[in-house]
């Protein structure tokens, strides 16, 4: 049973007066998507702890809030601030603060690398064939908050053979103004044999208490390579809640990497629907947690067409007080056959009071496919401590280096050096205590 709470009525009450005054002038077809939207999230409210998807993760926190929608900033930063999260002078980046979208900061490319909100006139008849068609709602509160605010949010189209040199990064920073809601609904769509590199950070100007409820599509072509970076900076005291949803064409590639370093509570939805055959995907996440955070990860690997294949890796590090969560689901469709799957789900505790619950899941519909899973969870090998301590390294020192290595092995898949480096200097950090 969902939880309906004052919260519910109070955002169905928002989008009411929203929908009535600066949204009012959105197609019909939008309108109805939004409609839509609102009545299944009035119809579903939070989830609580009672429903399986969502046992091991409370959302009282926001449930039991008084978010408000957020509005435009009174203050743009200036290019000078962001600097810390940028990674290329060159290239193409849309620059979101409290979910607005801000012009002077971003190096936008016509109506192929814009904000949602000019493309849904503009490329109208691209953005209905596919917002919203992706990121279900029926069983997703939040995802359905979501559509309900769409308005906001990056729009990147690749068309068909063209690659795109240097990685486009969709930066989304949050002021720090207390309790407020961001509702960022991105749509990425790559054509046939179109290659791309593309870069969500989600980050933060100060250490307020707000919400970010985010919803990405991606739609990969037949024969397109994706490589697709999402990084997770929140401040401490934030509440992050994610969908990403992508789908895939014949003989397509999609390499996902999602890293999760902020947010007093974080959950992110991760779902991939592998659609025609001959597809390839990598799925590689990393989540670093410290103090009483919380992260929760659900993945869903969905081989829907024959001779594709999937490798999952995701490494969580644990310290202090902090709880992660992962469950990893692959459903294998019937005729989907010489599938060859693999996921792999490993926990390291730094901490006595550090806690990670992993379910990896196999649903297997056809009888000729290769699926394999596994996790685990632990401290720090004992063996591998005594081999450096032995070779004169440390304690401290010995430890910090296995754990290292542990969160590197996630961050080498990625191919841009410079985000790469941006988070590896992140975890450096962490480790050591700054």
């Amino acid at each position: 049973m969902a939880v309906k709470t004052g919260s519910v009525e109070r955002l169905v009450g928002s989008y009411h007066a929203w929908a009535a005054n600066g949204a009012s002038r959105a197609p019909a077809w939008l309108k109805d998507l939004r409609a839509g939207g609102i009545a299944r999230f009035s119809e579903l409210g939070f989830p609580n702890m009672k429903q399986e998807a969502w046992r091991f993760t409370s959302v009282a926190p926001i449930a039991e809030g008084s978010f408000e929608p957020a509005q435009p900033p009174a203050q743009v930063p200036t290019l000078e601030e962001l600097r810390p999260f940028l990674l290329l002078e060159a290239g193409y980046r849309l620059v979101f603060v409290d979910g607005f979208f801000q012009r002077s900061l971003s190096t936008p490319f016509f109506d192929d690398v814009q904000s949602l909100a000019h493309v849904v006139t503009h490329r109208q008849d691209l953005v209905r064939q596919h917002l919203g068609k992706y990121a279900a709602t029926q069983d997703r509160p939040f995802s359905a908050l979501n559509t309900a605010f769409v308005d906001e949010g990056a729009f990147v189209h690749v068309p068909a053979k063209a690659t795109i040199e240097f990685p486009i990064q969709l930066l989304f920073l949050a002021s720090g103004k207390q309790h407020v809601v961001i509702h960022p609904r991105n749509l990425v769509v790559v054509d046939r044999e179109a290659r791309a590199s593309i870069v969500e950070t989600y980050a933060t100007l100060g250490d307020g208490m707000y919400w970010t409820n985010a919803v990405t599509e991606i739609v990969v072509g037949d024969g397109a390579r994706v490589d697709y970076h999402r990084a997770q900076r929140e401040s401490d005291r934030a509440y992050h809640v994610a969908t990403t949803q992508s789908h895939q064409g014949r003989d397509s590639t999609l390499n996902l990497h999602f890293v999760a370093f902020g947010g007093k509570l974080a959950r992110h939805d991760i779902g991939a629907v592998m659609a025609g055959p001959g597809g390839t995907l990598i799925l590689n996440g990393l989540y670093l947690l410290a103090g009483a955070q919380h992260a929760d990860h659900h993945t869903t690997i969905d081989h829907a067409a024959d001779h594709c294949e999937s490798h999952e890796y995701f490494n969580g590090v644990l310290d202090e007080k902090s709880r992660g969560v992962f469950t990893g689901r692959i459903i294998v469709r019937p005729g989907a056959q010489k599938t060859d799957s693999k996921q792999t789900n490993n926990n390291l505790l730094l901490s006595a009071d550090a806690h990670a619950d992993s379910q990896p899941q196999l649903e297997i519909y056809a009888d000729d496919v290769k699926c394999t899973h596994g996790s685990t969870v632990g401290p720090l090998d004992p063996r591998a401590l005594f081999y450096l301590r032995s070779r004169g390294v440390g304690e401290d020192a010995a430890r910090r280096l296995l754990t290292y290595g542990f969160a590197a092995e996630i961050l080498g898949r990625m191919e841009v050096a410079p985000l790469r480096a941006q988070l590896d200097a992140i975890v450096r950090g962490r480790l050591a205590g700054q």
